[in-house]
């Protein structure tokens, strides 16, 4: 069977972390502007596409929908999808860097892709917080990006992170989550003040955490957490007199009643609910647990966990925002605590 033409100009990247219902409608969108569609022009069959691409007939499908959503293609029963209308202004093509894929970094990729709409093209990849894969990455071809949106976080502390990311012109350069010391110039980003978050949620949780002998931080070792996080922790119990100790592996511990933990990954909440629960301790009375960054299943286990978090979805919404206004702003995220029966 004869392929349908448009198919040279079309592709998906599959070592690329945007999705791939994003990728093909992004492609089909480049396709217009190249003029290589034209208005009323017929598209392959979701079954074509699908063969083609070895993707999943809803996968074409979602892309297709996507496009007809935003207006770009209209559809006919019986005859498929075609070209509705052409005028698009595409202006930015955005490369977009980050160290892992969870829970709370999705809310900050679907908000910033939404926010932008079809105005951008958005080539996501991850770099498993890995300095090699980083470099690698970042050597594709820069001139090819109006901006280069980078979420900086790396399991070692790497001296040349700032050199690297220093070769990207300044006005094309937006960090998120982080900013690094190294790193000069007039540039955009949208980031956490990890010292002053943590110390300010402490405040305002301290008549609860008086009811604990020992506050407790998982901080594992060779992690990618920033230590600001450790050095707010240790000035919050310095300051206030509470008794502390970092934990860096929850397997280890010895847990006792009038303890009181803070974690950082998923991983290490799911093993401290377990073994409090294997010592028939109660949380929230006998072990106070606290957890970093606000996810939608924690207002539900176990009647509610206490949470600090900064605001992702906001922090998408602002770096998108930035990229819209041409500004070099640097903005610092609103950090929340959410008392819940945990503590």
């Amino acid at each position: 069977m004869k392929q349908h033409p448009i198919f040279k100009y079309l592709f998906i990247d599959d070592f690329s972390a945007t999705p791939k219902y994003y990728q093909l409608a992004n492609s089909i969108i480049k396709a217009i502007v190249d003029r290589k569609l034209q208005q009323d022009d017929i598209l392959p069959s979701i079954n074509e596409v699908s063969y083609a691409f070895e993707i999943s007939r809803d996968t074409a499908e979602k892309a297709y929908k996507y496009l007809k959503g935003l207006g770009i293609l209209g559809s006919v029963p019986g005859k498929g999808y075609y070209v509705q209308h052409t005028n698009l202004d595409q202006q930015y093509k955005i490369l977009l860097l980050f160290n892992k894929l969870s829970e709370h970094k999705k809310l900050i990729y679907d908000s910033f892709a939404d926010k932008l709409g079809e105005q951008a093209n958005i080539d996501f990849y991850i770099y498993n917080s890995d300095f090699s894969l980083f470099k690698k990455l970042l050597s594709q071809k820069i001139n090819e990006y109006t901006h280069v949106v980078i979420l900086p976080h790396f399991r070692e502390r790497w001296e040349h992170v700032d050199e690297v990311i220093n070769t990207i012109p300044k006005e094309k350069l937006i960090l998120l989550d982080k900013k690094l010391k190294g790193v000069t110039g007039e540039y955009g980003a949208v980031y956490e003040n990890f010292q002053q978050d943590i110390y300010g949620a402490l405040e305002q949780a301290k008549d609860k955490l008086q009811q604990y002998h020992t506050i407790k931080i998982i901080y594992p070792e060779n992690t990618y957490y920033p230590e600001e996080i450790y050095e707010g922790f240790i000035q919050f119990c310095q300051n206030y007199a509470f008794t502390s100790k970092i934990v860096n592996e929850i397997a280890d511990e010895d847990i006792q009643p009038g303890d009181v933990y803070i974690n950082l990954r998923e991983s290490d909440l799911v093993e401290l609910i377990e073994k409090i629960i294997s010592l028939n301790l109660q949380i929230g009375k006998d072990v106070g647990v606290i957890s970093y960054n606000e996810t939608p299943l924690k207002k539900f286990i176990l009647s509610g966990i206490t949470t600090i978090s900064t605001d992702f979805k906001a922090m998408g919404e602002m770096a998108a925002q930035l990229i819209l206004d041409n500004s070099r702003a640097q903005i610092e995220v609103p950090f929340y605590v959410t008392m819940r029966a945990s503590l």
